[in-house]
């Protein structure tokens, strides 16, 4: 039974990951690395320190410390969210259409509290979640489901009562190894990527989720 669903934030909430990569090749190239789109795709869904750790195992800086870097990349996001964050197409229809079940929302996101808060206050959507948990406040981020975990038991319920709606493949794989269901919200060029065959229901957009995909999944 489907008590509680909880969102990823990045690419599901707000049309945000353009944004990430804008701001991970700025910052980056200040430490030599010249991301592509492509590269950035490849760490999409893991938090900002895992994808600096990442880029400095294969090309190592030293001008700046990997830390001061991640800073460097939330402080841009954020500053690029108030600027430019948008709803993701679908969101305010599919928080309507749960809060009509008397549903529960959450957010499970592997950014940063102060970036949850920027987008969820730019886009006027943080009172329709009961509960907003970052990784970065548990030990391991995703793919691990820590933070799945921990935003099930902020809404007072087991991980396997809950759907989950992510957009990245680390994303799902935390969301599933909670014991979630989960949508798999794609864009074109991952729908057909085998990779996400594990989850529960793949979708192009939210708007694409109704009653007839959750009573489908509610069994």
């Amino acid at each position: 039974m489907i008590n509680g669903v909880v969102f990823d934030l990045d690419g599901v909430v707000i049309d945000s990951e353009p944004l990430w990569k804008i701001a991970e090749k700025k910052v980056f190239k200040t430490v030599g690395i010249e991301l592509t789109t492509g590269m950035c795709r490849q760490t999409t869904g893991l938090d900002n320190m895992s994808t600096v750790r990442h880029w400095y195992s294969f090309k190592p800086w030293k001008n700046k410390s990997p830390e001061q870097v991640a800073s460097e990349i939330s402080d841009e996001v954020i500053s690029l969210i108030r600027q430019y964050g948008k709803p993701k197409d679908g969101i305010m229809n599919i928080i309507d259409f749960f809060s009509d079940l008397s549903i529960p929302l959450a957010v499970a996101s592997s950014s940063g509290i102060k970036i949850i808060n920027a987008a969820l206050e730019k886009i006027k959507l943080k009172d329709k979640f009961a509960a907003v948990h970052s990784s970065e406040s548990e030990e391991f981020g995703k793919p691990h489901p820590a933070v799945y975990i921990s935003a099930a038991g902020l809404l007072d319920l087991r991980p396997e009562d809950c759907l989950a709606f992510e957009d990245s493949f680390f994303g799902a794989l935390a969301a599933k190894s909670a014991m979630m269901k989960v949508v798999a919200v794609l864009e074109k060029q991952d729908y057909l990527d085998s990779r996400f065959d594990f989850t529960d229901l793949k979708i192009e957009s939210l708007d694409s989720f109704g009653m007839h995909e959750f009573n489908n999944l509610n069994q």
